[in-house]
């Protein structure tokens, strides 16, 4: 029936699986958890984690190796055995009573099925703004009508199910090997092939907020990874479509400028308090230009 596959890396995540744990019980549903640790460096983390080994069908891989999110959610998938498969990132948490329900009454409605995510009203560390903003931000245009109306430009994979049998047609893609983009480029390949796509008001709140320096740093990474896939997500990225524009006005070179002249000043707003989320779209485009 149902495979639960949670990829992880230097996270806790035993209350995740507990809770997923306990209404798959109660549903009386032949199913599965897999947790697996992507080169996992926290032991606190992974002995926590290795708790999972005590709840009846649960199962805890360490993998020594970090090979990124996307091989580890292939990897999880080909030992996965059930036909339909549900992955569910880490830093999930599960607020609704009925939420392995909802996907389960959903199953042959689509190929792949999204719940979606949310995030907390209110944040208490000034040190995550710039996330927080962020994500609430995008949280507005994250019902499922929305989603449905552009339903493989607005895929995440924090939380989806599809069937096991799609992966012959299209995984997620290796060459992701840092953060960033193997949501976007999945999407654009299921969007290549025809496969039907239902989002679904099932979301999971996300507790696994960034701090300003960490979610700049990582937003860098996903942009030196959009570059590294060489216009595979041409017409899918504001970023790149943005920046090809400037080149064809020949005004990138004064995005650069920007950037060496003013990259200082910007970061210092994002690692502020009261970072400027205009700023940050601004700071991604210029980063983008010196790549």
């Amino acid at each position: 029936m149902l495979s639960i596959l949670i990829p992880t890396y230097d996270f806790t995540c035993y209350s995740l699986v507990a809770d997923l744990h306990q209404q798959a019980e109660t549903l009386g549903i032949p199913y599965e958890i897999i947790v697996a640790e992507d080169g996992s460096r926290s032991q606190v983390d992974i002995i926590a984690n290795h708790k999972i080994e005590e709840l009846s069908h649960c199962h805890h891989h360490i993998r020594k190796e970090n090979i990124g999110l996307a091989s580890t959610r292939n990897e999880l998938v080909t030992i996965a055995q059930y036909e339909w498969i549900l992955i569910i990132d880490s830093d999930a948490v599960v607020e609704k009573l009925d939420f392995l329900r909802t996907y389960i009454q959903a199953i042959g409605k689509a190929e792949v099925v999204v719940g979606g995510l949310y995030h907390q009203k209110e944040n208490l560390d000034p040190h995550k703004s710039l996330r927080f903003r962020y994500e609430k931000k995008a949280d507005l245009h994250r019902n499922a009508t929305e989603r449905n109306q552009h339903p493989y430009s607005r895929l995440s994979c924090f939380n989806i199910m599809l069937h096991k049998d799609l992966f012959k047609q299209v995984q997620f893609d290796k060459d992701c090997k840092d953060y960033g983009y193997e949501d976007a480029l999945f999407g654009v390949e299921l969007e290549k092939r025809g496969i039907s796509i239902l989002h679904i008001d099932n979301a999971l709140l996300h507790n696994g907020l960034d701090t300003n320096e960490t979610f700049l740093r990582k937003s860098e990474t996903a942009l030196r990874t959009l570059k590294s896939l060489n216009g595979r997500m041409e017409g899918h990225s504001y970023v790149e479509n943005t920046y090809k524009k400037l080149c064809r006005w020949h005004l990138a070179w004064m995005v650069r400028l920007f950037y060496h002249l003013m990259g200082g000043i910007m970061r210092s707003n994002l690692y502020s308090r009261n970072p400027s989320l205009l700023c940050f779209y601004l700071y991604k485009l210029c980063y983008y230009a010196t790549l």
